[in-house]
């Protein structure tokens, strides 16, 4: 029961970290599978494992869990992937709770691979260890979003980074002190909750010192943010490049600011002229089993790439062609 053992220590840090309803345990997805026991090739040890476990990032869990889905639905089982691996269900588990547990529940080794949707810090590198390694999938961007309604965008379709900074530190409460001639309504600020990687992302590269004022909304995903800004004409909040194309998919809710001139589109992004922009990646602390390997080979064919694309981000390899995890 050695699997469960982590799974369940998993949930807890999610509970414990992310103040969430037992995430792994209520909010994972699961991949078909029964197997209550992590098995073994024969003749080695820990090359190979029937169950795997993905924790952390909320705009990275609709990617890992359509992926774990669909692996499973094709093969079932681990010898129809590879004839030499066991006649195993296959098991893989795909559970939100913000970059910050993928990050620590890797630590803890409570789970197989942390989902981040930011920079890793050095200082977490060196508590997961010399066996760190991170496989970067895609490309994504915070947008500073405000509802299609809004009047502001009759009026321009920019933001300076210090009235963004003014708007989200609450310097700035209503929309004519963003413009004059712009209606006394109180601004609606929607985040991403402390534990998201986007909440670091957005203070590192716009707030600098300033800190995000207390009366802002927190969102416990990305899709979450978009909708609440979707919903709230006088809202704004900085929407993930994934979650606002996927948002206006069918129609124009959203409405995304240039950053000091700057569009969040593929090319800027990619270049970095867009600032507000982090990776959005897979770690792990361990050697990677054969089946883990066979998962990842996965992730990064065809089907990967366009599992990323249908999900608004930008894919970050080209198919079949998997990174070294360095």
């Amino acid at each position: 029961m050695k699997f469960w053992k982590r799974f369940l220590a998993c949930a807890m840090a999610l509970l414990v970290v992310a103040g969430s309803l037992a995430a792994c345990g209520n909010t994972a997805s699961q991949s078909a599978g029964t197997d209550q026991q992590a098995q073994q090739s024969d003749g080695s040890s820990g090359d190979f494992k029937s169950q795997i476990m993905f924790c952390g990032s909320t705009s990275l869990y609709p990617i890992m869990s359509s992926l774990a889905s669909s692996f499973t639905d094709q093969y079932v089982t681990w010898d129809k992937v590879d004839p030499s691996f066991p006649d195993s269900n296959i098991s893989i588990y795909v559970a939100p709770g913000g970059s910050g547990v993928g990050v620590s529940a890797v630590v803890d080794k409570t789970c197989d691979f942390g989902m981040v949707a930011r920079d890793v810090k050095d200082s977490e590198k060196e508590k997961i260890g010399s066996g760190y390694k991170a496989y970067v999938i895609a490309r994504d961007a915070l947008t500073v979003s405000v509802n299609a309604q809004n009047p502001l965008v009759g009026k321009t379709d920019s933001l300076d980074t210090d009235t963004i900074k003014k708007v989200f530190s609450g310097e700035y409460t209503t929309w004519n002190q963003v413009d004059p001639s712009l209606p006394a309504e109180k601004i609606n600020v929607y985040i991403r909750d402390l534990s998201g990687g986007a909440y670091e992302v957005f203070q590192k590269s716009i707030m600098g010192d300033e800190k995000i004022a207390d009366s802002a909304t927190q969102s416990s995903s990305m899709t979450e943010l978009a909708t609440n800004v979707a919903n709230d004409p006088w809202g704004i909040g900085y929407v993930g490049f994934g979650a606002y194309n996927k948002a206006n998919a069918s129609s124009q809710v959203l409405s995304a600011m240039k950053v000091d001139g700057v569009e969040a589109t593929e090319e800027n992004i990619l270049s970095g002229a867009y600032k507000v922009q982090r990776p959005v990646q897979i770690v792990s602390g361990s050697e990677i089993t054969n089946s883990e390997q066979a998962f990842l080979d996965y992730i990064f064919s065809q089907t990967g790439y366009d599992t990323v694309v249908a999900n608004g981000y930008i894919p970050a390899f080209k198919p079949g062609e998997v990174p070294s995890g360095e």
